[in-house]
């Protein structure tokens, strides 16, 4: 199910040095640290990482929806050409739901479950498009179908909790669609449905996003769903992208001991009765960063290394399958080489 690759494509969202802090009483906590990056029309990004990676504090930096504590320190994002950080908040509310939407994890946190979804969507389409009520209540008719939903027309008058929370998702991403807008943010939408609901939603989401010339952000843990949504994947660990790749090169040749302990994390089939792999310690703590690689206490590559625990590495850019791959490891030279050894060996 693998998106249309955008690679070729035009750029419609850019990232510079990105930063965001939560201030506490405990510290300042870097959730977001200085990241940088690109995405281009229709192209499907995931962004992948353990719990508190920092994945949805980037997603909502994006869209400038940080709440206190929390605040973005630095950086600009680019939304077509647009420096929408530069913007004040009435302009940004009118770009959030037609440029650049968003589908949360937890749809019952995005719908107001006192008003029917045929008022949420309506109004979703009013607020940024000039239509009269019929002629939206009209559309979010067809775009209840679009998303799969029985009975769109008699299902308008339905409040939240009378959808199933797969159906929930649906109309979430029917909302996000409504507008057409050129980036929708995915911040997890699947977690809490089961693995045939899943399947179905992310189909129906890459027909819909395709078919209004949209690039997708799918933020996850889940490493099943990228190998089959996504073109290019963003490893994130302790708030910084430590890895970037085309699927199928972070896949095969993982450059980042981090990407590859994630990597064999994942449940295989036919394992039942064997060991789970688990990565071994703790992230550090965000407000209390190590001087060196933030993975390097947990790095069976790397712990113990004096350079790794002193100095913080530089991104390094590699071929892979299906393309280059930048990494932020001191040894990333050194396992590209190796993992390419083995690939020719196996050839062979």
């Amino acid at each position: 199910m693998n998106g249309t690759a955008g690679s070729s494509g035009e750029v419609v969202l850019s990232v510079h040095s990105l930063r965001t802090h939560y201030v506490t009483a405990d510290g300042v906590f870097a959730a977001v640290r200085d990241v940088s990056f690109e995405v281009r029309r229709l192209e499907r990004l995931g962004i992948v990482g353990e719990s508190g990676s920092g994945k949805s504090a980037l997603s909502l930096s994006i869209l400038g929806l940080i709440d206190p504590p929390g605040q973005i320190v630095s950086g600009q994002v680019y939304l077509n050409g647009r420096d929408i950080r530069a913007l004040g908040e009435k302009d940004l509310r009118t770009i959030r739901g037609r440029e650049i939407a968003i589908v949360f994890q937890d749809p019952l946190t995005g719908l107001d479950p006192i008003k029917s979804i045929g008022d949420q969507i309506i109004e979703a389409i009013r607020i940024h498009q000039a239509v009269s009520r019929d002629r939206a209540k009209k559309m979010a008719v067809d775009l209840l179908r679009d998303v799969e939903v029985p009975y769109a027309a008699r299902r308008l008058a339905d409040y939240p909790h009378q959808y199933s929370g797969g159906m929930r998702q649906r109309v979430m991403i029917a909302m996000a669609l409504a507008n057409s807008p050129d980036v929708l943010i995915a911040d997890e939408p699947t977690t809490a449905l089961d693995v045939t609901t899943q399947a179905q939603v992310l189909d129906m989401l890459e027909r819909r996003a395709t078919e209004r010339g949209a690039a997708v952000i799918l933020i996850t843990h889940n490493l099943g769903i990228v190998a089959e949504f996504c073109d290019t994947v963003q490893v994130m660990y302790a708030g910084r992208i430590v890895e970037r790749s085309p699927a199928q090169g972070l896949f095969d040749h993982p450059l980042h001991p981090y990407t590859e302990a994630l990597l064999k994390a994942v449940p295989r089939t036919g394992s039942a009765g064997g060991r789970l792999f688990a990565i071994g310690g703790l992230p550090p703590s965000l407000a209390d960063l190590p001087p060196g690689c933030s993975f390097e206490p947990r790095c069976p590559v790397g712990r113990g290394e004096e350079i790794c625990s002193s100095t913080a590495p530089e991104p390094v850019s590699l071929s892979v399958p299906g393309g280059t791959a930048v990494a932020e490891c001191h040894f990333a030279r050194q396992r590209h080489a190796t993992t390419a050894d083995a690939g020719e060996v196996a050839e062979r």
